[in-house]
């Protein structure tokens, strides 16, 4: 019932308009398909034809994309994040398509904040909290430890339970994922910095796309692009809502004063050199620095 599920619905609507009535296509929702990673492997042996998965999946097919996600508070707003991606659009899917994928659409979930049971605002106030991090991300989990922070990593259908057995007490997470997911009935306090976006395709097997007619194909480009573009449109505004829907249930977002944001961009920054190479390609990181120097106005 997300907007995510509806526009999916609505790309398959496009097709079967073409295909005619008696086709059929079935969007599964709730990770019913295992985890991102796992819808890869299951698109490589043909299982399932498509996914919309987060950059955490894309980095599965190819790891140029985690600069889109994976450098903490690189981008300071969607423009710059918008800017960057086009720039590197072509060579990405270019990449992706080169390992059997299709992007059919790119979309974004929100930025992730700070999810916790007490009131934490500073980041040395966190390194005593047992923080949510991506299972199987071994790299993150290396950074988060070095940086003298306790990671935690869970697949994101264990992070409630986690929560409510006290395993983990902070998450960092998008607003829409912690309303849907009811982390806030446990973590009663946001902080509201922009770590990262939550970036994001649908990618398509590129032998089930070859071998659909090219009505099929020019009907699903155009819905998908109908559908990105709306969502691109629906991010802030899908922040904003899930954020005031959970203060609604009792969450407290905490003061984010410039001292504060100063205090977080100083442990970003003290990570990107860890970050550079290991999480995210060495060219690619410092091409995207230099894409987001040229949109600021900043000499190189």
């Amino acid at each position: 019932g997300s907007i995510y599920h509806r526009k999916l619905q609505e790309v398959g609507e496009a097709w079967r308009k073409v295909r005619g009535p008696e086709a059929r296509f079935t969007v599964y929702t709730d990770s019913s398909q295992g985890t991102e990673a796992d819808t890869v492997r299951r698109m490589r042996i043909g299982q399932l034809d498509g996914s919309m998965v987060t950059v955490v999946g894309l980095s599965e097919i190819d790891p140029a994309v985690t600069a889109l996600q994976f450098m903490p508070m690189m981008f300071r707003n969607w423009e710059e994040l918008d800017y960057v991606r086009e720039q590197l659009r072509p060579e990405l899917e270019a990449r992706l398509a080169a390992k059997g994928f299709v992007v059919l659409m790119w979309s974004e979930g929100g930025w992730v904040r700070y999810f916790s049971r007490e009131p934490l605002s500073q980041p040395e106030e966190f390194k005593q909290s047992r923080i949510f991090a991506w299972s199987g991300d071994n790299i993150q989990v290396d950074v988060m430890k070095s940086l003298g922070y306790r990671p935690v990593p869970l697949p994101l259908s264990d992070i409630l339970p986690a929560l409510e057995t006290g395993m983990i007490d902070t998450v960092p997470v998008a607003p829409l994922w912690a309303l849907v997911g009811q982390f806030d009935r446990v973590t009663r306090y946001m902080l509201p910095v922009n770590w990262v976006p939550i970036v994001g395709a649908v990618v398509f097997r590129r032998q089930t796309w070859e071998a659909l007619s090219a009505e099929s194909r020019a009907a699903i480009t155009a819905a998908s692009e109908r559908a990105g573009k709306e969502l691109r449109a629906h991010r802030a505004v899908q922040d904003a809502e899930s954020i005031q829907a959970m203060q609604q249930r009792g969450l407290t977002v905490l003061p984010f004063t410039p001292e504060v944001e100063q205090a977080w961009l100083a442990v970003a920054q003290q990570a990107w050199p860890q970050i550079r190479g290991r999480l995210v390609p060495a060219q690619t990181f410092d091409r995207v620095q230099s894409l987001l120097s040229d949109y600021r106005g900043q000499p190189r």
